[in-house]
């Protein structure tokens, strides 16, 4: 196992569990029998869905299940009926319970659990231990699983390692290195074409630093930004203390809204020059700052930090598994109330981090803990807690509606663990002509993310309604 990898296995605390949580809504309904074959057929085959993870004195590595059944990972629940709950309700109830509910470490860390009978349709939620692989890794093993979706790609051979390279300069190519340089500016979005062309010399030691007076000049370029980027995670101050900071209870609860219109997004961002990513990330300010304000707390002038995940590899090794990417800090203005002022300020930030090597530090980090005893691993990671109040991830997916089992995949939504101190979780997925917004907050530190939900789309409207009443054309 990675020590990246293994450094998410050892993060599980009693207020987070390291899994990835996902809710597929499918219409019409499916059957137990069919999703077991499914996934029998095309989740199988990948074997870390048959391995156990082992940790001993050496570290952690993977071993074949010497008994692994399918019926223990692929299960069926019924919805309790609630008085004045709606299905969906008791769908997120189901949901939250789960997400506190750990994973058997006897057998491969993986669950999905089928409501058959949800909403004229059914239900799937699926569970899946972080160390098995990230967000982008697994949205590509999902999609196998869909009518049409393939088998992982066959594995070829791994390429004997450099001569003269040792085990540890292999471990550091392999792990740190290599990834990045495969991967492309359009990819990474931190570090421009330069930098990464820079990475896949590095990955390859066989070509000399010297080739070009271009590549010394980037990579001496490069390390002055490392150098900077370094400076300025290591500074970073503790994160404004709102009452979603704090220590996390033991409980978690989940909510998401109907899908808005990605055109009606794209919209606004072609008319005010913004990017779709920053159009969404305004409206998630917005409406936590509003949610804020709603309890009668003053945000003028309050910004909060939320990691948001980057991914560090082509979306063709996504098959590989395992965990390939970092994190970069995003201040959101929740302070300001002026919808259009808070998406410039929005895109203000992002564009700064365009030319941040912080992934690649953040990587470097989680490599680094997963090295260390626990204690030290909890205490590293402590630090991005008291610097942080929300892990966001942002996800493309596919723009038509998948099939499973004969059955439309009408809605999809999952939410990343948070880690240490961190309480609260959001969730953006395009898919499907949609764009789907969901929470996951701990109960003790935010008790109802619903309404975090209810202002987000809110939020969304104001925005839309000032772009078009923006003059347009020659008057």
């Amino acid at each position: 196992m990675s020590k990246v990898d293994t450094a998410w296995l050892r993060m599980d605390s009693p207020s987070n569990l390291m899994m990835i949580v996902g809710v597929w809504i499918l219409r019409p309904g499916i059957t137990l029998a069919a999703l077991s074959e499914r996934v029998r057929d095309r989740l199988l085959p990948y074997n870390r869905f048959v391995q156990i993870a082992r940790q001993d004195a050496a570290g952690a590595h993977w071993l074949d299940d010497p008994d692994f059944q399918l019926e223990r990972h692929v299960r069926t629940h019924k919805l309790p009926l609630r008085k004045g709950l709606s299905e969906q309700s008791n769908l997120q109830a189901r949901v939250a319970e789960l997400a506190m509910q750990p994973l058997d470490h006897d057998h491969p860390l993986w669950q999905f659990e089928l409501i058959e009978s949800y909403e004229g349709g059914s239900a799937l939620i699926a569970r899946i231990h972080h160390c098995i692989a990230d967000g982008i890794a697994l949205i590509s093993v999902m999609m196998s699983l869909v009518d049409g979706g393939g088998l992982p790609p066959r594995r070829s051979r791994r390429k004997p390692a450099v001569e003269g390279v040792d085990a540890a300069g292999d471990w550091l190519a392999e792990s740190l290195i290599r990834p990045l340089g495969d991967l492309t500016a359009k990819a990474l979005e931190v570090a421009g074409g330069s930098a990464a062309k820079s990475f896949s010399m590095l990955a390859s030691p066989q070509q000399s630093l010297s080739d070009t007076l271009d590549q010394a000049v980037d990579l001496a370029r490069m390390g002055g930004q490392l150098a900077s980027d370094l400076a300025a995670l290591a500074l970073m101050p503790d994160d404004s203390p709102t009452r979603l900071k704090g220590q996390p209870g033991h409980a978690k609860r989940v909510a998401w809204c109907q899908p808005i219109p990605l055109d009606e997004v794209k919209a606004i961002g072609k008319a005010l020059n913004c990017s779709v990513n920053d159009v969404l990330l305004s409206c998630v300010a917005g409406a936590i700052g509003a949610y804020l304000r709603g309890h009668g707390d003053n945000t003028a002038g309050q910004e909060i930090r939320a990691m948001v995940p980057i991914n560090l590899r082509s979306l063709e090794d996504a098959w590989k598994l395992g965990n390939h990417f970092g994190l970069v800090p995003l201040v959101l203005p929740i302070g300001l109330d002026n919808p259009v002022e808070r998406l410039f300020a929005v895109r203000s930030r992002m564009n700064a981090l365009k030319g941040s090597l912080q992934p690649l530090l953040t990587f470097g980090l989680l490599s680094v803990a997963g090295l260390l005893i626990k204690p030290a691993q909890d205490a590293l990671l402590a630090l991005f807690g008291r610097k942080t109040t929300a892990v966001m991830t942002n996800v493309p997916g596919p723009a038509t509606k998948l099939q499973l089992c004969g059955a439309t995949l009408e809605q999809t939504m999952f939410w990343v663990p948070q880690t240490g101190t961190v309480g609260l979780g959001v969730s953006i997925l395009s898919y499907g002509g949609g764009v789907q917004f969901g929470v996951i907050s701990d109960t003790t530190l935010c008790p109802d993310p619903q309404r975090i939900i209810d202002a987000f789309e809110p939020e969304f409207a104001k925005l839309l309604a000032l772009t078009l009443m923006l003059p347009w054309g020659d008057t």
